[in-house]
Formats: structure tokens, C-alpha cells, sequence
């Protein structure tokens, strides 16, 4: 009996996904819990295990489709297994459908020609003022000034081979007429499209669709800078004790071979452990309350290819910087291979983005709603300080930006929470005094 493959709903309020890549072809012996095809959704990208075993049939997505969530997106089949009748009588129904008519010649003037080719006009889109409606050169530079036209948002008809030369050529299909079948965007409408006047002379390396977690990266990011008057507080933090007590826990770990310490998990742990101190900073504004948070829930910012992530650490102040660190490198993992899942990301309180592994000393971040706070860490510098007696010295200094919701938070409340972080940082040990694989 066929076993379908339907677009799951993982989170609550999810209507679709869109399929990113396939990792089986039609035609494939599949065994259950075998990984079938990547997805995304608006919070995370996720490897899709294949529901039973059979052979992979009746394909119904794309790459770069938007599918509803419980919709079949394929079929498994026992060997020699027919389709069901549905997927039979709609693929007769498909190769019955009419072609679309010919595309009509464009009569148009040599010169009008030239200019359309050259600024990458589509002449089927110019209305001819000469005589018998003949496409002159005005009319072409009039297409040029002309605003671009925007497709309403929707789902895009498109026939897999348009999907594929869009592919190939980084058309956005959103922005393509079509006329085919009820406006299907055939093939021969990807090849005729021409780019909007907006950018005509300019040479499009990819035209990247925002979808999925770019686009809600795009949504909320601009919600917050928007809504969310951002005060930012800024100081250096001496990591001399804090490398030290990392050496001294490293030992151990390795001694049991266990993942090492990053100074993101300590930053996890101290801050977790601070905030409990500062609640104010561990808060959301929900309509016209403020709601000072229990749980101590930290989010680490993990840079990915297409966009940006913050996994969450649950319960930070209740683990070993031991355990912070095996679950961060986790995390992290999971997020760069398309493991997370929407719990993974849920019910964060308070976010921290460390750049510097990538080199950067000093950034703002932007607060990550409804968090009312995120610390923004810089890249470990050694630099020549006058010390506490007088003393020319060397010291690991690193700098710290907290950015927070002045609506919630005042700048001497934000000031003080940065201070008892960097106090708390300058002397860890306090914090890490449980055995290191608890």
C-alpha cells in the first residue's frame, strides 16, 4: 500500500514550508527514517526522514516551492506498485491541458531593437505607438522610465522546467508574467524575462528569493529597529582570570574526553547566573506589561550560509559550564546541518552574539523580540593597561556592547547589569565551582 509524504506542521502557527533540496530522486529504493529531502520554515531548516520504505514516486515540489503543511509532496511504493488514482488522473488531466499559443512577432523598428537588447527590455511587454502599433525607439526609452510592475504576493504556478531555468539564470519567478494555463509561468516566459528598469546595466551575480528564515531574519530584525528604541551600553572586560579558570577546566575535561570549554559557554553560564540579579533584563513588554521572566533561557547567535539562527540554552543557570558547553557545541551542529527543531529555538530570554571568532573587536546587535536584551562580544585582544598598582602590563581585554529595550530597561539599570557581568567575568571562578561535568 503507498505510504504518502506530506509537508508536516512543525510549529503551531505554520502554514507551509519550502522545499530547499531533495536528497532522494524519483525512482529510489527508500528505507524508513532514511533523510528524504530538506525543508524550511520562517525559524529553521530541517532534514525530513522518509515515513516508511519503498520506492520514492509521484514527486510533487520543487526546490525553492512553497508547499501548506499537510499537503503530499510524494509517494513510497511497494515494488510494482501503481500510483493511486489520483496521482494518475492528474497527471492525464496535466499532459491533457492545452499549450499555450505561440508567442505573436513583435513588430518593431531596427533602432528600438538595439536598445531593447541592449538594456535587456522585453519588447512583448512595450506597447507600439508607430504605425500598425510598431515598437519605436520612444517607445522603448519610455519603457525604461517606466516604474517596474509588482507581482502580488501568492503562490507561483510555474512548470518544473521554468522552476529549473529560473534556477539556472537566479530569475525570482515572482517577478516573471505568466502565459501559460491559467498565468502558469512557462519556460519560455523565464527566457523572455528581462530584469526590472530598476537595475537594467547592472549584471546580476544571483537574484536570491527572500523566503523562509532570511526573510523572517528580514521581518523581525526590521520590527525591532523599527519599534523597539534600542539604548546600547558599551565596556572592556579583562578575560586574564577567565583564560585561566578555562585552562584549569579544559584539563579536566580532556582528561575524559569531553567537548572542550569555549568562552561562549562560560559567557552562557555567568551571564545566566548574573541575571538573576538583573531581572529587568531577562523581561518582555507585552502589551502594556512588562513581564519579569523566571526562566533563565540564553540564546546563542550561530552564523549559517543563509542566514542567521540562536539556538537556546533552557535552564542555563541550572547546568555545569561542562554541560553549557557539550549542549552550545550541539546546538551548533544541529543548526548547521539542518537538525534543529522549533523547540530548539523556543522561549529564549536573553540572547548573546559572540563575533569574535571572525575577527570583529566591537559591535551593536540588534535586540531579538521579544527578548529585552542582547549582548554583543567582541574578539579577545591582548593590549598594553596601566593595572590596579601602577604597573605597565599585558592583559586579554575584549569589549562588550549590551543593546536593550529602553522601553523596559534604563540606561544606569543597563549600565549596572554590564558592570556586575564584567565584574562576574573578570572573577568566574564563583560560577564554576560544581565539577565541570556536572
Amino acid at each position: 500500500m503507498a505510504t504518502k509524504v506530506i509537508m508536516p506542521k512543525l510549529e503551531m502557527a505554520q502554514e507551509s514550508a519550502t522545499i530547499i533540496e531533495w536528497l532522494k530522486h524519483e525512482g529510489d529504493q527508500i528505507e524508513k527514517g532514511e533523510p528524504l529531502l530538506v525543508i524550511e520554515t520562517d525559524k529553521v531548516t530541517v532534514e525530513l526522514e522518509s515515513p516508511g520504505s519503498g520506492v520514492l514516486s509521484s514527486v510533487r515540489g520543487d526546490p525553492g516551492e512553497e508547499i501548506p503543511v499537510t499537503q503530499v509532496i510524494a509517494y513510497l511504493l511497494e515494488p510494482g506498485e501503481e500510483p493511486p488514482q489520483e496521482i494518475i488522473e492528474e497527471e492525464i488531466e496535466r499532459a491533457l491541458e492545452i499549450p499555450p499559443p505561440p508567442i505573436p512577432q513583435v513588430d518593431v523598428t531596427p533602432v528600438a531593437k538595439r536598445l531593447a537588447t541592449t538594456h535587456g527590455v522585453d519588447l512583448g511587454t512595450v506597447v507600439g505607438t508607430g504605425p500598425k502599433g510598431q515598437i519605436t525607439k520612444e517607445d522603448v526609452e519610455a519603457a525604461l522610465t517606466a516604474p517596474a510592475v509588482v507581482t502580488p504576493p501568492g503562490k507561483i504556478r510555474a512548470t518544473p522546467s521554468a522552476r529549473r531555468l529560473a534556477r539556472e539564470k537566479g530569475v525570482d519567478l515572482s517577478g516573471v508574467k505568466g502565459t501559460g494555463p491559467r498565468g502558469q509561468v512557462t519556460a519560455e516566459d523565464v527566457a523572455a524575462y528581462s530584469p526590472a528598469p530598476g537595475i537594467v546595466g547592472l549584471t546580476p551575480l544571483e537574484t536570491v528569493p527572500l523566503r523562509g528564515i532570511r526573510r523572517t531574519i528580514a521581518e523581525r530584525m526590521t520590527h525591532s529597529f523599527q519599534t523597539t528604541p534600542h539604548i546600547f551600553v558599551s565596556l572592556r572586560v579583562d578575560m586574564s582570570f577567565l583564560e585561566a579558570e578555562r585552562a584549569r577546566l579544559n584539563e579536566e575535561v580532556e582528561a575524559n574526553q569531553f567537548p572542550r570549554i569555549s568562552v561562549t559557554a562560560i559567557l552562557v553560564k555567568v551571564t545566566a547566573e548574573v541575571l538573576k540579579d538583573h531581572p529587568w533584563l531577562n523581561s518582555t513588554l507585552q502589551g502594556e506589561e512588562i513581564i519579569l521572566l523566571s526562566d533563565l533561557n540564553i540564546g546563542v547567535a550561530v552564523a549559517l550560509d543563509g542566514g542567521l539562527i540562536a539556538p537556546v540554552v533552557h535552564h542555563a543557570d541550572g547546568k555545569s559550564v561542562a554541560e553549557i558547553a557539550a549542549e552550545v557545541q550541539d546546538l551548533a551542529t544541529r543548526a548547521r546541518t539542518n537538525q534543529l527543531t522549533p523547540s530548539h529555538v523556543a522561549r529564549g530570554t536573553f540572547t548573546i552574539s559572540n563575533l569574535g571568532p571572525f575577527g570583529v573587536e566591537q559591535f551593536t546587535a540588534i535586540i531579538n523580540p521579544p527578548n529585552a536584551a542582547i549582548l554583543a562580544v567582541g574578539a579577545i585582544r591582548s593590549e598594553v593597561v596601566v593595572d590596579e598598582l601602577g604597573e605597565i602590563v599585558v592583559r586579554p581585554l575584549v569589549w562588550m556592547t549590551l543593546a536593550a529595550d529602553h522601553r523596559i530597561v534604563d540606561g544606569a539599570v543597563a549600565a549596572k547589569f554590564l558592570t556586575a557581568l564584567k565584574d562576574a567575568l573578570e572573577d568566574p571562578a564563583q560560577y564554576l565551582q560544581s565539577k565541570p561535568l556536572g
